[in-house]
């Protein structure tokens, strides 16, 4: 299994939007999929029509009485999406009072590493969405993945939340002593205007080694494949949009290829 995070600590940067994106693209190629939601905001879960606010069961619940090692108790928590060959783990607005409830708890930080080594076999791909904020729902993000991809609105402010997610990254590597891969992914491009431009050529001069060296632009059809419930691809599979991630996602997978050649040789 490929383990993907997707995180920025600013808000409204296309974090759901990528998660979704990469999975129907995945599920195009006959991928197995599954996309967990740990925003407590649950746009991802809301995306593919569950509330919330209603859910018996959800990610949370995992959090408790060792349930992250019980597979049976995992199958009950993941629902199926529009697509087959790709489901969800879902998230309620409980995740909220997460970090009250387990603080000082041992082991809080790899509940979702710990799920996932039950799941490992039932799935070739886990694409995670992240909330916007340093904690124990992204920390458990941060430790289950094999690589960070980092979406990052193509506008002066989103740079604050780019730096700041960064220093986040390295403060983990330096706790875990390890080395965790990530991509920085421009998104909400629009070349008709200075303010993307000029962000875009900061983030090349700041980040040249981690930049994807295209941007994810801004397209009505994510819109529009949202108001559906479906993967973008589902919509319009040659939309700009899509065409960009589909860009996106053979460069991640020529860069785990490159990585496990490079294990390998060692």
């Amino acid at each position: 299994m490929r383990i993907w995070s997707i995180a920025n600590q600013k808000g409204g940067v296309g974090k759901t939007t990528s998660v979704v994106s990469l999975g129907g693209l995945l599920a195009e190629r006959g991928a197995r999929v599954l996309l967990i939601d740990l925003d407590p905001h649950g746009s991802l879960t809301s995306y593919f029509r569950y509330d919330p606010d209603s859910l018996d069961t959800s990610l949370y619940d995992l959090f408790f009485e060792k349930r992250c090692k019980d597979l049976d108790y995992i199958h009950k928590v993941i629902k199926p999406t529009s697509r087959e060959g790709v489901d969800l783990l879902p998230a309620t607005t409980a995740l909220a009072t997460l970090e009250r409830q387990v603080s000082g708890q041992d082991g809080m930080g790899l509940v979702i590493a710990k799920t996932l080594a039950q799941l490992w076999d039932d799935y070739d791909y886990a694409l995670l969405d992240t909330p916007p904020i340093l904690g124990v729902l992204l920390v458990n993000a941060l430790a289950a993945c094999q690589r960070l991809v980092i979406p990052t609105q193509t506008e002066y402010l989103a740079l604050k939340g780019l730096e700041r997610m960064v220093h986040t990254l390295k403060m983990v590597m330096s706790s875990q002593n390890r080395q965790l891969p990530f991509t920085i992914v421009p998104t909400l491009f629009d070349r008709r205007t200075q303010a993307s431009l000029m962000t875009l050529k900061e983030m090349r001069k700041l980040y040249p080694e981690h930049l994807w060296k295209e941007a994810i632009p801004i397209d009505t059809k994510f819109r529009d494949a949202s108001h559906q419930g479906l993967f973008p691809n589902e919509m319009d599979r040659l939309s700009r949009g899509v065409r960009a991630y589909r860009h996106l996602l053979a460069e991640l997978e020529q860069m785990e290829e490159a990585k496990n050649e490079r294990t390998i040789e060692k």
